[in-house]
């Protein structure tokens, strides 16, 4: 277990970025297109928190024309550059999997102050 530990921890980050269920987030993604990189942003709700360690994850949601784009990136993932809390949620639920079924006003969380 202690091999696997060390193993795994020269490829953690050092500072992560706070990601609570309910809140809605803006991820920074490193894109390489051939030979050029670019960042793209990602912003919606975070919708669940899953393991931990090195493969901790966690699962952004937004509609986009109408349909629902779901991504789940990695914490640890050397191509995330950033991730900024654009609002809190206020929820009592540890995955929103609920968001699915909703559009709308009926998919909005409320903020938590």
């Amino acid at each position: 277990m202690d091999l696997m530990k060390a193993l795994t921890s020269q490829y953690m980050k050092d500072e992560l970025p706070v990601v609570r269920v309910g809140d809605t987030v803006r991820v920074h993604v490193k894109i390489k297109e051939g030979s050029r990189e670019r960042v793209q942003v990602f912003e919606g709700t975070v919708v669940a928190k899953k393991h931990g360690g090195i493969e901790e994850s966690f699962t952004v949601r937004r509609l986009s024309y109408g349909v629902g784009c779901e991504k789940v990136f990695p914490i640890h993932a050397p191509n995330i550059v950033k991730v900024e809390t654009v609002r809190r949620g206020k929820v009592r639920r540890a995955k929103l999997y609920y968001l699915r079924d909703r559009l709308g006003k009926a998919a909005k969380v409320k903020e938590r102050v």
